[in-house]
């Protein structure tokens, strides 16, 4: 799938330390030749903080904006993705303390809690279709190309 220049996605971190997040970013030109993007971060910054993080991504680390779904609920260990540190972290439920919901992340081994607003159903964008490993959700094909 190619993305057009303008169009809104979220980039998949391979650094260390970041490894799994994901980031929202627009597309500001395609590099065919190179298989890459050049993408604008919406909130990761310049290291001097002087505007938006411009950078060359490979075109396997990006992707569509995920579908929208509002999670009201999560069960024991159900995949989530969770908002933190301006991009969203994948990792399991491992429980529920009043409002928040924990979760734990096998990339650092940490367990952090987090309200329902700040979480959503984990996706895998594979060939060209979003994908859940939680079997009770629909997807709607009408959506999974934005």
């Amino acid at each position: 799938m190619a993305f057009g220049i303008g169009e809104e996605v979220e980039v998949c971190s391979r650094e260390d330390g970041f490894l799994g997040s994901y980031y929202a970013a627009t597309v500001v030109a395609h590099l065919e030749n190179m298989n890459m993007y050049i993408v604008q971060y919406k909130e990761l910054l310049k290291n001097d903080e002087s505007g938006p993080l411009i950078e060359r991504v490979l075109k396997n680390e990006v992707r569509p904006v995920p579908l929208e779904m509002v999670a009201t609920d999560f069960s024991y260990l159900d995949k989530v993705d969770a908002y933190d540190n301006d991009g969203w972290w994948v990792g399991k439920i491992t429980g529920k303390e009043g409002s928040n919901y924990n979760v734990y992340f096998e990339t650092t081994g940490e367990e952090i809690a987090y309200p329902v607003s700040r979480l959503r159903f984990h996706l895998d964008w594979c060939s060209g279709k979003w994908v859940s490993t939680k079997k009770s959700l629909v997807l709607s094909s009408s959506n999974s190309t934005r």
